[in-house]
């Protein structure tokens, strides 16, 4: 057995302050990654659930009037469903229209899907259609409610659709109000065939980041550029990273303070656990004396304290994860703690735990702290086993 590891069992730390310090900022630690994921994890799913990752639509695309349609079934079509990285390609109608319930009236956006994509909503029912939770509470309607909606182009167009569902909206996109409405529905509204459609939303594989979405954007306009016949309508493919560059720069804010508070944590763990690495080599003094004077050098005596400190670390470390995996659990099933839509894009709090990025983020902490506890370790050097000795 190694006479260091040996000796560093019997030496144990007796201040529970430093372990419960170390727990702390484990804990801070891992839920500011879990949110920073979080953040990134919802707003994307909401950009992907109203807009696509990439959209391909006309140059001319006009949602308030019936603009010129595209082909559903264009001849790059099979050839964008091969770029690395697709999951599915949505065909999709837009057009603004104006919703007036009593005195109230509201601008929204409509968006025709297919029925397989329209949540919520029964085929069987003509005109259903799903409205998110704000549009419900400022206009006043529920489930059931019939929704009376116009759309000016070039002329004025009138439908009564039915409230089938009512969806929680995760992010508004500048703003708009999406209002879900079966595909067919739409055509007829804009007196297209069941061919027409205004553009096609393009959803990547879950776990794609804004590179990914930037190089799928490019490799599809290629493809479109080198299989489309000359006949067909000009499309143009634009990433989510391109429409909302203010939610990409928001959501790398969030991870620059994020690597503030690792950084920031990190430092305050590990000048506690040198504070109370030092106490124990004070009144260690004379342990250290004796163990020099039996001929153990000073590497090996640093080994004995370095292994006691890492067990203190690796237990506040252990706490903290845990601490954290619960608050984690409560909070990604309660959203217990809320936040103004307005101002953070979502209602909640999100929390993601990426297993990767936490243990990413122990490994990386334990290192830094072990490093800083070399530096009291110097002391150790300064240790004269003759004075120390003859004062015991």
């Amino acid at each position: 057995m190694d006479a260091s590891l040996f000796i560093a069992r019997k030496l144990r730390f007796k201040r529970r302050i430093v372990m419960a310090s170390i727990a702390v900022s484990y804990l801070v630690m891992i839920v500011a990654v879990a949110v920073s994921s979080g953040f990134r994890s919802e707003i994307r799913a909401g950009l992907s659930a109203v807009a696509g990752d990439v959209r391909l639509t006309p140059p001319d695309l006009n949602v308030l009037d019936e603009s010129r349609p595209i082909e559903k079934e264009p001849a790059y079509l099979p050839y964008v469903k091969e770029v690395r990285g697709v999951d599915e390609v949505v065909p999709v109608i837009y057009r603004a229209g104006i919703v007036k319930n009593g005195e109230s009236v509201h601008g929204v956006m409509f968006k025709g899907l297919p029925s397989d994509q329209l949540s919520g909503v029964p085929d069987t029912l003509s005109l259903g259609v799903s409205i998110p939770r704000r549009l419900a509470q400022i206009a006043g309607l529920k489930v059931g409610d019939r929704m009376l909606s116009y759309f000016v182009g070039k002329t004025v167009k009138a439908r009564q659709f039915n409230v089938a569902a009512i969806h929680d909206a995760i992010v508004e996109v500048d703003q708009k109000l999406v209002v879900y409405a079966s595909l067919e529905d739409m055509q007829r509204l804009n007196g297209w065939s069941e061919d027409e459609v205004s553009s096609f939303e393009i959803l990547l594989e879950k776990g794609a980041d804004e590179s990914d979405i930037l190089y799928s954007g490019g490799e599809i306009g290629a493809v479109i550029n080198a299989y489309a016949d000359e006949d067909q309508e000009t499309v143009v493919a634009t990433s989510s990273v391109d429409n909302y560059p203010q939610l990409f720069d928001w959501l790398d804010l969030i991870d620059f303070n994020v690597f503030f508070i690792l950084l920031l944590m990190t430092v305050v763990a590990g000048f506690n656990m040198i504070s109370g690495l030092l106490i124990m080599l004070f009144e260690n003094v004379s342990t250290i004396g004796l163990l020099k004077s039996l001929g153990m050098t000073d590497k090996a005596i640093s080994k004995v304290f370095l292994s006691s400190s890492s067990v203190l670390v690796l237990k506040g470390m252990a706490w903290g994860n845990g601490l954290a995996l619960i608050f984690c659990l409560v909070q990604g099933t309660t959203h217990l703690l809320r936040l103004n839509p307005e101002n953070y894009f979502v209602s909640f709090v999100p929390v993601n735990l990426d297993l990767g990025m936490v243990a990413l983020a122990d490994l990386v902490s334990f290192a830094v702290i072990m490093l800083l506890l070399l530096i009291p370790c110097v002391f150790i050097s300064k240790v004269d086993p003759a004075e120390t000795v003859r004062m015991k």
